[in-house]
């Protein structure tokens, strides 16, 4: 299982962000390392119309990636995993940050196992 949740502000480039872009190369990396199965895979976004940034100034954007994860992988595993996702997210971002101020940020979340529940029919 792999959660890939975006958060960003309203402010920012739709073309520039290119998230379908950014969402399929999430899931393509997280394939390749055998971690995250790809049937439970799922990115989703929200743009965040209301939003306030440090001091104020309209020009500044942001986006958030939350990933979920399930229990089971150990702690340095996730950290090189977190890295590679990290890079990759800044990498794909570079073009937006040269046009404008972005705070961008990224945590990942290990689930608990025992209150999780989920169905798929597939």
């Amino acid at each position: 299982m792999a959660h890939f949740i975006y958060e960003y502000s309203a402010n920012l480039s739709e073309q520039l962000l290119d998230l379908p872009g950014l969402m399929q190369k999430m899931h393509e990396r997280a394939a390749e390392t055998d971690l995250f199965p790809l049937a439970g895979m799922r990115s989703r976004a929200m743009k965040c119309e209301h939003f306030r940034i440090a001091d104020g100034d309209p020009a500044k954007g942001f986006i958030n990636l939350s990933m979920k994860i399930g229990r089971g992988r150990d702690q340095k595993i996730r950290m090189q995993a977190g890295e590679m996702f990290w890079q990759l997210m800044l990498d794909h971002l570079t073009p937006l940050m040269a046009q404008q101020a972005v705070t961008v940020s990224f945590e990942m979340r290990e689930l608990e196992q025992q209150v999780k529940f989920n169905h798929r029919n597939f």
